[in-house]
């Protein structure tokens, strides 16, 4: 979908989406404000093309690139739902022991996205793993709505759990070199600010991308430098910033945060008229230098 035609779709359509997305309105109702637009002369065609994911979009690295294999790999969780799976992808083009990156997808399961991002970080060098938090659900199911419900019937504390013994699983991958970043998206940026959370040594760096911080008791463990990326229009993760910003200047925190100027929540996810391709580029090539500098 060209810029332009984003950008003749009214705010408040990528803002129920949001709050769709985020369980603050069911289906029905997201419909039926879609449909008062339509009533004022837009098109729902193109209104849903805008909102709703189109995987086909989002395939930046085939799954069969000559530089990476890609493989399904489990892992124990004792603390979790006893064991968890993962998408695993490793550079070929690289020897030695490499930096490894963990991958957190959004409150919907391990859909097509956020593995292709897995697949990116592959390309750059990285050995990255995407688990699925849906694994113990027999896994992400192929659409986002059915993802986002299963997902939402689950312990919280339990996929937390997950997330950090897939942390460690990779940390201890027989070529990393012990040296271990996280990104995530939405849910998965959440995630990555909890990981930072939970030991000070867990993680190297983390990149949580419009991601909602760690309880306020939690943040004074927090030693790994963050690289916080949030969208200028996402006001509801925008205001929980304000309060995260200060814990991290008086815990003396290294922080970079930059804020995308007319960037929606979700601009990352190149499946859905969310998607800012300037501000996306631009927040991966500080991602992979952020991760370049504190993990090699």
């Amino acid at each position: 979908m060209s810029q332009q035609l984003r950008n003749d779709i009214p705010q408040e359509a990528f803002d129920w989406y949001d709050e769709y997305a985020h369980g603050m309105m069911d289906r029905r109702t997201f419909m039926k404000k879609l449909g008062s637009l339509v009533a004022i002369g837009y098109s729902m065609t193109i209104l849903t093309s805008a909102l709703l994911p189109n995987y086909a979009l989002a395939e930046q690295v085939s799954f069969n690139d000559a530089d990476i294999k890609a493989t399904y790999e489990t892992f124990d969780s004792p603390m979790g739902h006893g064991q968890g799976q993962g998408y695993l992808v490793t550079p070929l083009n690289k020897t030695g022991k490499l930096p490894v990156v963990l991958v957190v997808h959004e409150n919907r399961g391990l859909n097509p996205y956020v593995k292709d991002v897995a697949r990116r970080l592959a390309k750059a060098g990285f050995i990255a793993f995407a688990p699925d938090a849906l694994f113990p659900l027999g896994g992400y199911p192929g659409n986002d709505d059915e993802g986002r419900a299963m997902q939402k019937t689950m312990d919280g504390s339990k996929i937390q759990a997950d997330f950090v013994a897939a942390t460690k699983f990779l940390k201890g991958h027989e070529n990393s070199n012990g040296n271990l970043g996280a990104v995530g998206f939405c849910f998965g940026g959440y995630i990555v600010n909890y990981l930072a959370t939970v030991e000070s040594d867990l993680i190297a760096a983390g990149v949580p991308f419009y991601g909602t911080p760690a309880r306020e008791d939690l943040r004074k463990n927090i030693k790994a430098p963050l690289l916080i990326q949030l969208g200028e229009l996402d006001e509801r993760v925008n205001k929980t910033w304000v309060g995260y910003e200060k814990d991290l200047i008086s815990l003396g925190v290294p922080y970079q945060a930059h804020i995308y100027k007319n960037a929606n929540h979700g601009f990352h996810n190149d499946s859905t008229g969310r998607y800012d391709e300037a501000n996306a580029e631009l927040a991966w090539t500080r991602t992979l230098e952020f991760f370049n500098k504190h993990l090699a």
